[in-house]
């Protein structure tokens, strides 16, 4: 009887934990629920290619191993541009040691007056960590369209004086280079931090 009994218990015991193998496999998965929209598995900012302040060109192969929070802009924007990278700079403070993970970049979409040098000077007046992105209006229109992000010429009073309609949102990448997050650009800080720890 305890014979049985023994062999009884290893049968049952082997059945639970066949059972339970996917369950414990799946713990071992970090689930994700990111506070913007979820854009795994569309491949934006595949073909991102700009050059950096010191005139290099920058893919997003160059800031792997880092989670990148993407924006577009223009460096004479009167106030979302402004609004949107004082907020970034306050999302790296919400991070504190972890912000060391992450790369801020802006990319330019007003080549004609962003160049490289007054581009880096701007971004890294909010954070010396950031990184401005610009390049030839071609490279321009291929990265924006690489991450769908649209921009618009809107003409001034003087050729020179025109301003640049664009997009507010923020992409997330995470650290493989693959496109996680679209972020709203009316998003808080606290919800832009949330969203990046989940790619930490």
């Amino acid at each position: 009887m305890f014979s049985f009994s023994t062999k009884r218990r290893a049968l049952i015991g082997l059945a639970a934990a066949t059972a339970l193998a996917p369950v414990l496999s799946a713990c071992g998965k970090k689930e994700v629920a990111f506070l913007g929209s979820d854009i795994t598995g569309t491949k934006l900012g595949r073909d991102l290619a700009m050059q950096d302040g010191s005139g290099a060109v920058r893919t997003l192969d160059d800031y792997k191993g880092k989670v990148c929070v993407v924006f577009f802009g223009y460096t004479q924007c009167p106030d979302v541009c402004p609004t949107s990278m004082a907020e970034l700079a306050q999302v790296m403070e919400l991070l504190g040691k972890d912000a060391g993970d992450v790369q801020v970049l802006m990319v330019s979409v007003d080549p004609d007056r962003d160049t490289p040098e007054i581009l880096s000077a701007y971004t890294q007046a909010f954070h010396p960590s950031f990184v401005g992105l610009t390049g030839t209006p071609e490279q321009v229109a291929t990265t924006a369209k690489s991450f769908k992000a649209y921009y618009a010429k809107a003409a001034g009073p003087a050729p020179d004086q025109y301003t640049m309609d664009h997009a507010s949102s923020f992409y997330l990448i995470d650290k493989q280079g693959e496109a996680r997050v679209l972020v709203s650009g009316k998003a808080s800080a606290q919800d832009i931090a949330s969203d990046i720890r989940q790619l930490l």
